[in-house]
C-alpha cells in the first residue's frame, strides 16, 4: 500500500472528554457527490454525531455536512443518516463488544485518505463525573507545572 496523504476534515475532541476510547476503527462512508465537494471545503461537523448498528449495518446520525453552494437540486439533507462501510466480520466483532461491555460507538474524526473519505469511529465507555474531574485535575496539574517551569527558566 502506498503512503496516502491524510487530510483532516473534522475532529471530535468532546468524545475524548466524555468517553474512554478502547479501540478505533477506520470506516468508509457512503456519500453523495455534492457532500464530497462540501467536505473538500471542510464543511463538516461531528460534534453531535453518534453511531448505531441496525440490521447488521452501521450508520452515523447527526453528522452535519453543509450543503454545497453550487449543488442546488442535488444537495441532500445536511443531517441525513449516512451508512458507514465496514466488513461484516468487523461489524460482528463490534456488536459482540457492545453487548459484552456496555460500550457505545462514537465518531472521532472525518478525513480524506487519498481521495476517499474515511470516518474513524471509537469503541467508547462513558466516563463518570469523577473520571472527568480526575482528567481536569491532571490537566490543571500539568498546566501549573508548565507555568512553574516557564517562570523558572525566565529568571
Amino acid at each position: 500500500m502506498g503512503s496516502q496523504t491524510v487530510k483532516l476534515i473534522a475532529n471530535n475532541k468532546k468524545a475524548y472528554h466524555d468517553y474512554f476510547i478502547d479501540d478505533t476503527f477506520e470506516t468508509g462512508i457512503s456519500l453523495a457527490g455534492t457532500e464530497v465537494k462540501s467536505l473538500r471545503m471542510g464543511k463538516c461537523s461531528i460534534k453531535e454525531a453518534f453511531v448505531r448498528i441496525q440490521n447488521g449495518e452501521v450508520f452515523i446520525y447527526g453528522m452535519h455536512i453543509s450543503p454545497y453552494e453550487k449543488g442546488n437540486i442535488f444537495n441532500k439533507d445536511p443531517l441525513r443518516d449516512r451508512k458507514l462501510l465496514m466488513h461484516r466480520y468487523e461489524i460482528n466483532k463490534l456488536l459482540g463488544k457492545i453487548k459484552e461491555k456496555g460500550c457505545t460507538l462514537v465518531p472521532l474524526r472525518v478525513y480524506f485518505k487519498g481521495s476517499l473519505v474515511k470516518v474513524e469511529i471509537g469503541l467508547a465507555r462513558g466516563k463518570k463525573l469523577y473520571d472527568k474531574r480526575q482528567d481536569i485535575a491532571k490537566k490543571d496539574q500539568r498546566r501549573e507545572a508548565e507555568k512553574e517551569f516557564k517562570v523558572r527558566n525566565l529568571r
